[in-house]
């Protein structure tokens, strides 16, 4: 009678274990395809440039956006992308709207000049969504994105630097393949 029922609760034990498993399992990939998705998404939106940074975390069923951007239009527009998405149930959007300014705009396009008119640099203006993002605010100067070198990297940061006005410059960029880009 132990015996029997010692390898019952063997039995239900396993079997609890494999269906949780196979749960756990279920909801990784779901959370893949969600977040695969959501990327998708923001990088498709039409209102994104190189002056602005959309960033998101999938945690189940709820998608948290972060990041910077130069109007409202386009932070509504990226929670309402990600909010049509199958198996989302809940966006919490942080994204910070940058305030307007002249002195911003001017700022942003001389950066991105400086950095996109040096040869070694250019590669990086091509495609829809350039992998460098430049953000602006009050002055200081935030690069984010991938490169493919450190040089690179140093290279965006110094030639963003030299540009008249800026107050500061944050080198964000990450480099491929380096532990540092990794998510």
């Amino acid at each position: 009678m132990k015996r029997a029922l010692t390898s019952t609760f063997t039995v239900v034990l396993v079997v609890n274990l494999t269906s949780w498993a196979a749960q756990s399992t279920a909801n990784q990939r779901l959370q893949e395809r969600i977040s695969h998705e959501v990327r998708h998404e923001l990088v498709m939106l039409p209102q994104l440039t190189i002056f602005d940074n959309l960033a998101y975390q999938v945690n189940g069923d709820t998608v948290t956006l972060m990041g910077q951007v130069r109007n409202a239009v386009l932070k509504d527009a990226a929670e309402k992308a990600v909010d049509g998405i199958e198996g989302v149930k809940s966006v919490n959007n942080k994204i910070e709207v940058l305030p307007a300014s002249p002195g911003d705009d001017r700022i942003r396009t001389a950066v991105a000049r400086a950095i996109f008119s040096d040869d070694r640099l250019f590669r990086y203006s091509m495609g829809s969504v350039p992998p460098i993002h430049i953000l602006v605010k009050g002055g200081h100067v935030t690069l984010v994105g991938v490169v493919d070198s450190q040089t690179d990297k140093d290279t965006a940061g110094i030639r963003a630097n030299g540009v008249p006005g800026v107050f500061s410059v944050e080198n964000n960029l990450r480099v491929a393949g380096s532990e540092a880009s990794s998510k």
